[in-house]
């Protein structure tokens, strides 16, 4: 089995476009999954096991927004069992290459575990409104609404984007990859799930995680909106 080292070299290689990714997940989320795919492999797990991984903590830090009362240490907690589950899971992907490829079996897990963790966390800000009011300020039933409005926003941008990159065609084969744009990387940083993952260090805030989850809901609701668009315009021009 290759060091962590060796992997770690062949990984650099071997990294997926940056066209179309936040600067968060360029220069954080990748590296971190880079290391952590490294060490995957030279402890000899499989992709699928990565991603299992990723589901724990994910799973973990959803679990505990909905029962444990909000406080800052909770909050803490929170975010860094998101992040490394974030993390994770964009290691399950550089596993996959670094051990020659990925199966559809395995792709197909990473998929699903990400629209759970995506369902299941506005669900679960959405039982802790309802469980801790006094905490959050979320005495009026009209902010239950927000936690599922967000979901709708995030569900349909994920499976949108999803579906639209497999009904595009593919590139021919040898053509140049087009070039990030970094404003467009700037761009995304209010709907890249990472940043998203920083609003729960506010957790001990009450009503200041109430506002900033409201806030980045609503900017959520813009993107699907301004990608809906885009994605119908893009696939207009495609004929089956």
């Amino acid at each position: 089995m290759a060091s962590v080292g060796t992997a770690l070299r062949e990984l650099r290689g071997a990294q997926k476009s940056a066209k179309g990714v936040s600067l968060y997940s360029r220069f954080v989320n990748r590296p971190a999954g880079r290391y952590l795919a490294a060490g995957s492999y030279a402890l000899g797990l499989t992709p699928n096991q990565v991603t299992l991984v990723s589901a724990a903590f994910s799973f973990a830090a959803v679990a505990a927004v909905a029962l444990v009362p909000p406080s800052w240490a909770l909050g803490a907690a929170v975010w860094a069992a998101l992040a490394a589950g974030f993390a994770f899971d964009s290691a399950d992907g550089q596993l996959a290459r670094l051990r020659g490829g990925g199966s559809a079996a395995g792709e197909w897990l990473d998929h699903v575990v990400d629209a759970a963790k995506l369902t299941a966390l506005h669900s679960c800000v959405l039982i802790a409104f309802f469980r801790f009011p006094e905490a959050y300020g979320t005495g009026s039933a009209g902010w239950l609404l927000v936690p599922l409005g967000f979901q709708f926003a995030a569900v349909v941008t994920f499976f949108g984007g999803l579906l639209t990159e497999k009904l595009k065609p593919r590139p021919a084969p040898g053509s140049p990859a087009a070039a990030p744009s970094t404003l467009r990387a700037v761009a995304l940083l209010p709907v890249d799930y990472g940043v998203f993952c920083l609003v729960f260090l506010l957790l001990g805030g009450g009503g200041l995680f109430r506002w900033a989850y409201a806030g980045l809901g609503a900017v959520a609701a813009l993107f699907l909106a301004a990608f809906l668009a885009k994605w119908f315009r893009e696939l207009s021009a495609v004929r089956r």
